[in-house]
């Protein structure tokens, strides 16, 4: 099973303010910079659940009919748009991604903080594709957090974009 996450931050890290909010963020996502052509490599979506309630107020559900597993300890059910694949799932990431590949799937799609770090923890996330949108908002919700060990990684590519935005891909290595 492969692994990936594609997200934004701002320049000093933080991946929405500390409400949840992306306001920050460009409108209607900035120029091309590669998150269509990603999302046609992936089999589904791991989000938490904070990140689905930022989600559920976008204005249209992003996803379209990729299925997204909301990985949460207290729901049972979700309330979602329509003609949106979602289903709420518990467990360790290790036991995630053993379920999802049992189901055929091969590439994953992580997604909010949280869930990240956690997936990050566990050795299971192989590509990162971070791209800095220049602004600092001080204060947030950050990408990355504690650690029980170095998670070493080596550089694939770096671009920039007229707007300003500098994506960076990184390949975990395996230790």
């Amino acid at each position: 099973m492969k692994a990936s996450v594609f997200i934004a931050t701002s320049l000093d890290g933080f991946i929405a303010r500390q409400d949840g909010a992306l306001d920050w963020l460009p409108a209607d996502g900035g120029e091309p910079h590669g998150y269509d052509e990603f999302m046609a490599t992936v089999d589904a979506l791991v989000i938490g659940r904070k990140t689905l309630d930022t989600v559920l107020g976008f204005d249209a559900w992003p996803y379209g009919t990729k299925p997204v597993v909301v990985l949460s300890t207290s729901l049972s059910e979700l309330t979602v748009p329509d003609g949106a694949v979602c289903e709420v799932m518990a467990g360790t990431p290790r036991e995630i991604v053993t379920r999802l590949t049992q189901r055929g799937m091969k590439h994953l799609y992580i997604d909010g903080g949280l869930t990240i770090q956690c997936f990050l923890e566990a050795g299971l996330i192989q590509r990162l594709i971070i791209t800095r949108i220049p602004v600092l908002l001080g204060t947030g919700i950050p990408l990355f957090g504690p650690l029980s060990h170095d998670i070493r990684m080596k550089h694939v590519t770096t671009r920039s974009y007229p707007s300003g935005m500098v994506q960076s891909e990184y390949l975990i290595v395996a230790s």
